[in-house]
């Protein structure tokens, strides 16, 4: 039953239903075994039976398809059944409930209106044209037609009422998300500030005091160790620093856009190479996809500036209703993608499995498209992550 909220209120309809169809074909069944009513009376109606639980089979075996077909089969084994026994006129009131219910749009009532007079000579030919034989399915018919509408309506309600409900589902889910990202966010510049006051600091100082001992003692035995000692603590610090920018939380306060256009200037400033942007003002994203893309231009402008010997660098980039790409292209001296990420180090967090974890976290596509001497194009592609 698709309306969950109700499902309890349609079942007792429809057992309701079921039990006045099967309660007035026993009446029939009496009706013409007690007065001896003809065997032909019988078989229509132990047909009417089968007709009816094949209908109710067929929709338990999910193939409602057959309905419309179901209800014109019931209706053609009543009439011949209700000019052979008169008290099988008063099948007509579970058959409108049907009509209504299986036929579409106007065809439902139009069925209503035309087994009512159907009824009503039914009646006059068993026993005269009288008031009750022309009341009786009138009223039936408006009451089904009452009944149905009210159903009709009931159902409406229960479909708009679940579509709330599931829109604020979305909606507590996606709260829920940003919670997270909040508190991961949070996290991470903590950790970010931990690590900068402690071990950075501390290797920041071995290095001047090695520097310091390196100028004071330049030509003594054991200079050789000074110089490793200080180029280590600078290797040590250099990757602190990298991997206190990695915790960081992104400058994102001005949207995607914006930060990405920033780091594509700072960069081109640093680095003295000519960078062309072709960057939305405003994407429309989670904070979590926000930051990975911009982690991920960080990293790939950082491989640019380490290996690449580039002149030019293009950052595109492309919101396509909800998906998202972003492309950072080069025309430095390429690299073979696959022996690259095979040697690459686990401590690089710039490297192109950083890359390719942060892209997978999000269900997305990395590529890389290199050569020796023909650039590099790096290439991510987010799917169904637009606001």
């Amino acid at each position: 039953m698709p309306h969950r909220t109700l499902a309890p209120v349609f079942t007792g309809l429809r057992a309701g239903l079921h039990a006045l169809f099967a309660g007035l074909l026993a009446l029939v069944v009496v009706r013409v075994v007690w007065t001896g009513g003809s065997p032909w009376a019988l078989a229509l109606a132990a047909l009417l039976a089968a007709v009816y639980l094949a209908g109710l089979w067929l929709a338990r075996r999910g193939r409602p398809a057959g309905g419309i077909a179901w209800v014109c089969a019931l209706t053609l084994v009543w009439a011949p059944l209700m000019w052979l026994v008169p008290e099988a006129a008063y099948i007509v009131f579970p058959l409108f409930f049907l009509y209504l219910h299986v036929l579409p749009g106007w065809v439902g009532p139009a069925a209503v209106v035309a087994a009512t007079g159907l009824t009503i000579a039914a009646f006059a030919v068993h026993g005269g044209l009288t008031v009750g034989g022309v009341v009786g399915p009138v009223v039936g018919a408006g009451v089904a037609l009452l009944i149905g509408l009210g159903y009709g309506a009931l159902q409406r309600r229960s479909v708009e009422r679940e579509a709330l409900v599931a829109e604020l589902l979305a909606t507590r889910d996606r709260l829920a998300a940003t919670e997270r990202e909040q508190g991961v966010l949070a996290e991470r510049a903590r950790l970010a500030r931990e690590i900068h006051d402690t071990v950075a600091q501390g290797l920041s100082s071995i290095q001047m005091l090695l520097h310091a001992a390196e100028r004071a003692d330049a030509t003594g035995p054991g200079i050789a160790h000074i110089r490793l000692a200080r180029q280590t603590a600078a290797d040590g610090l250099a990757e602190t620093r990298r991997f206190i920018r990695e915790l960081a939380p992104p400058t994102l306060d001005r949207g995607l856009g914006s930060a990405l256009q920033r780091l594509a200037e700072g960069w081109a400033q640093r680095e003295g190479v000519d960078v062309e942007t072709a960057i939305p003002g405003e994407v429309g994203l989670p904070m979590d996809a926000q930051a990975a893309l911009l982690r991920i231009a960080q990293g790939a402008l950082a491989n640019v500036a380490q290996h690449a010997d580039a002149t030019v660098v293009r950052v595109d980039l492309v919101q396509d209703g909800d998906d998202v790409r972003l492309t950072v292209a080069d025309d430095g001296r390429g690299f073979d993608p696959a022996s690259a990420e095979e040697t690459a180090s686990g401590t690089d967090s710039f490297g192109l499995r950083a890359m390719r974890e942060r892209v997978e976290q999000l269900d997305g596509d990395l590529t890389v498209v290199s050569a020796a001497g023909a650039g590099t194009v790096v290439a991510v592609t987010l799917r169904g992550v637009a606001l």
